[in-house]
């Protein structure tokens, strides 16, 4: 079943006032996600990869066109139902530090989707434990609770801003080149750990990279985005 139906997707940002000239960055996608899949979004540069996946979010405004999430077209729905269904759909940054708050201590980072009541009401010691228990799935260590993202690295830093993700509870994953911004080192650890995550939570994700090697590792299958069109899947 498809979790993720996009038809005829369009985005155009406005380049003159005068001549009502356009600049395409989305100019008729369409594809699916099934749920519990990976898709891989491979493509150059300035192909419209990351719009692609901010437009899936709703993060930003399509032109035109229609995104089926789980059935519903989140399209037309109001910002009140988008709000509804945020908790459902999740971005995965290139710079972690970005979805990260400078001056929120780790633990104050991952705490917050609790506070806010994204998994029901809970009580301080089952947030604790939930926090511990989130803290060691990412391969990070207690210690690490009680710092601020500028103390840690860049590879600490995504392990955070994942299992802040996990904390709200996601079904889709949208992943911007994840671990573009991070040592060649550390990058072989971050992929292996959201395949495990993706396997042992039954995640569905967009993989966006322009790494051949990097998204045939990751995916399911593969799309070929080109001048804000996706041109081939398999």
């Amino acid at each position: 079943m498809h979790l993720i139906e996009v038809l005829d997707l369009k985005k155009y940002y406005s380049t003159g006032f005068i001549n009502r000239q356009y600049t395409k960055a989305i100019d008729g996608a369409s594809f699916c996600i099934e749920r519990g899949e990976t898709l891989g979004l491979l493509g150059e540069s300035g192909c419209g990869k990351t719009t692609l996946g901010r437009l899936l979010l709703r993060l930003i405004e399509p032109t035109s066109g229609k995104i089926s999430f789980d059935g519903t077209d989140i399209t037309r729905l109001s910002r009140k139902g988008m709000r509804s269904l945020r908790p459902r759909m999740q971005m995965i940054f290139q710079d972690p530090e970005s979805s990260l708050d400078p001056r929120m201590r780790i633990r104050e980072s991952i705490a917050e989707p609790f506070k806010l009541g994204l998994r029901g009401k809970m009580s301080r010691s089952e947030m604790d434990e939930n926090i511990m228990g989130l803290i060691e799935t990412v391969g990070l260590n207690p210690e690490h609770l009680n710092r601020y993202p500028y103390q840690l690295s860049g590879g600490q830093n995504q392990r955070v801003a994942l299992a802040r993700i996990l904390a709200i509870n996601p079904e889709f994953i949208v992943a911007d080149e994840p671990t573009a911004s991070l040592d060649v080192s550390v990058q072989a650890q971050i992929l292996h750990l959201m395949m495990d995550l993706k396997r042992e939570f039954g995640l569905t994700m967009l993989f966006i990279s322009h790494d051949m090697e990097v998204v045939r590792h990751m995916s399911d299958r593969i799309a070929f985005m080109e001048k804000g069109r996706v041109v081939l899947e398999g």
